[in-house]
Formats: C-alpha cells, sequence, structure tokens
C-alpha cells in the first residue's frame, strides 16, 4: 500500500500555496535538529497518529476479488491524491492538451481567477483561491486536490464519504431517488449514486454553489455544472476513482478530470490524522514566505 502520513498543517500551507511560476527566494530559517529518538520516515517504517505501526501490504500478494456493491473501508490514494496543479488527468501546465475546452463564457470567467498554483499562478497573498478566505472546497474539488485518506461507511440508503482534509463528509443517495431539479444550490451539491454492475457506483452530483472552483488551478463552473464520478472496485484492495465534467456553460464540451485514480484499501484500525486549513497558521506561512515574495513582485 502507498505511504499515508498527515503534513503539519504549517507545512501544508507551504505546500498548497507555494507558486508554480515564482521563484523568490525566501529568507531561510536555522536548520532544525532532527528528534533522534523517533525512527527515519519509510514505507515499511510508518505509524498513525497514536504511535502504532502500520503494516505494510506483502509484495506479490495477489488479492481476494471485490465484493459485490461495496466500497467501504479506508481508501489512501497516496500523492496521487495532490494535484496541486490541478486534476491528474487535465493539470494547469501550459500544455494545450491539457486545456479544458472552454467557451467564450468560460474563458471570460477562467481569466477573473488568480490561483496560486498552476501556469497562471500568482503568490498566494496576491491569491483570490476562496479557499483560502475559509470557504470549503466543495465538489468537484474535494475529489481534485488533496484528495488524501478517505473513509466511506455504506448503509442500506446511503453512502457516506469522510475526507481527511478538513475533516469533511458528504451524502451519496442509494435509494433511487433522482437528482434534483433547479435545487438550493450547496457546497457539496446532491448527490446520487447508482450501481451499474456488481463493483461500479456511478454518482451524479448537481445543484453547486458557483463560489467553488473546479480544481487548485481556478478553472471556474456555472450553476449547470453536472459532475460524474466512477468508483470502480477492482477487487479486494484497490479503488478506482474516474471524474468527468459537464457543465455547458463554461466547457464545450464534458472532459474527464480524473481517469482511474488508484486508492489502496488501509487495515481497519488505520488511524486518519487530521489535516486541516487553518487560517491563522496561513498568517505564519504569510510572514515567512508569502509577504516576503509579495513584495519582491512589487518592486
Amino acid at each position: 500500500m502507498l505511504k499515508s502520513f498527515a503534513v503539519p498543517t504549517f507545512a501544508l500551507g507551504v505546500l498548497l500555496f507555494c507558486p508554480f511560476v515564482h521563484s523568490q527566494a525566501a529568507p531561510q530559517e536555522p536548520a532544525r535538529r532532527p528528534d533522534e529518538s523517533r525512527p527515519a520516515f519509510t514505507l515499511d517504517n510508518r505509524r498513525d497518529g497514536w504511535g502504532r505501526p502500520v503494516k505494510p501490504a506483502v509484495k506479490g500478494q495477489k488479492s481476494d476479488p471485490a465484493p459485490v456493491h461495496d466500497i467501504s473501508g479506508i481508501w489512501d490514494p497516496g500523492d496521487a491524491g495532490i494535484q496541486a496543479l490541478g486534476p491528474a488527468a487535465m493539470p494547469e501546465d501550459g500544455k494545450p492538451e491539457h486545456r479544458p475546452p472552454y467557451t467564450p463564457a468560460g474563458v471570460e470567467k477562467l481569466n477573473t481567477t488568480k490561483p496560486s498554483n498552476g501556469a497562471r499562478s500568482v503568490v498566494a497573498v496576491q491569491s483570490d483561491d476562496p479557499v483560502i478566505a475559509g470557504d470549503p472546497q466543495g465538489i468537484p474539488r474535494e475529489d481534485l486536490f488533496e484528495l488524501r485518506t478517505t473513509q466511506i461507511f455504506q448503509t442500506p440508503v446511503a453512502i457516506y464519504m469522510l475526507y481527511q482534509f478538513g475533516r469533511v463528509w458528504r451524502v451519496i443517495w442509494t435509494d433511487g431517488r433522482e437528482v434534483p431539479k433547479d435545487a438550493e444550490p450547496r457546497w457539496f451539491g446532491y448527490s446520487v449514486g447508482k450501481w451499474v454492475d456488481d463493483n461500479t457506483l456511478v454518482v451524479e452530483t448537481t445543484g453547486l454553489d458557483e463560489r467553488t472552483w473546479i480544481d487548485h488551478a481556478g478553472r471556474p463552473h456555472s450553476d449547470a455544472l453536472r459532475v460524474e464520478e466512477r468508483f470502480h472496485r477492482v477487487d479486494r484492495d484497490h479503488l478506482e476513482l474516474s471524474v468527468t465534467i459537464d457543465d455547458p456553460k463554461m466547457y464545450t464540451k464534458p472532459w474527464a478530470a480524473l481517469n482511474k485514480l488508484v486508492f489502496n484499501l488501509e487495515p481497519q484500525t488505520f488511524d486518519v490524522r487530521e489535516m486541516f486549513w487553518s487560517p491563522t497558521e496561513f498568517q505564519g506561512y504569510n510572514k515567512l514566505l508569502g509577504e516576503t515574495a509579495g513584495e519582491s513582485d512589487t518592486k
């Protein structure tokens, strides 16, 4: 299984908001002495938040078949879920093949966003990222940025997704209802899931708040956004997630944001650590790096 460990919130701020195309030198702090009482971290030497060792997967061991109509468990996508430059299948890296098919209205709205990562990045203090202001990520961004360890619970009528980043949760209804029309907008919208075969759940989400971004690169959406998530349980220990964006006001056709991102099943005793966006710690980040870089830009 892939590694899963918590990033301290301050260090996380550096990861989330350090601009991709700016290279201003930041003041250097004195090197910290390593804690020699703790063993060095390796894939074979993981410990959870209680200090208990997490056993690595046995290499070469064949997984059991996937259970029917069941995606429950503690799932870890590893580093592939970070997606700091935009979603894995469509990063904001300046390459033409990774540019979504914008409508004229989509281009106009895109040009109003100021992300802190990607080919269009600005320094953190100049960004208008709604997450920096404290807004929830919402859907689909919860899938497309900082997708960390995810706990999934199932009941006869719904599936509950518990996300590590921000410690937020959402409900996917599986009781046969249809997605609502003209619903009141929500950060995480209204999600309905249907099993299309024994091991594949297709989730449709609508009614999404326009204040959210599609991803960390600042791609926009409208009130017409429909998000399709396809959860396919390959076998007992592996789950694949694909995400398709469909917004006819912003994009000329649907486009794939994730294509079979692989999650690995963790033990039931696995401890999912806290991972919050903290405004006070982000202020500390700005004092150390963000404001210094911003001042360099204005000179």
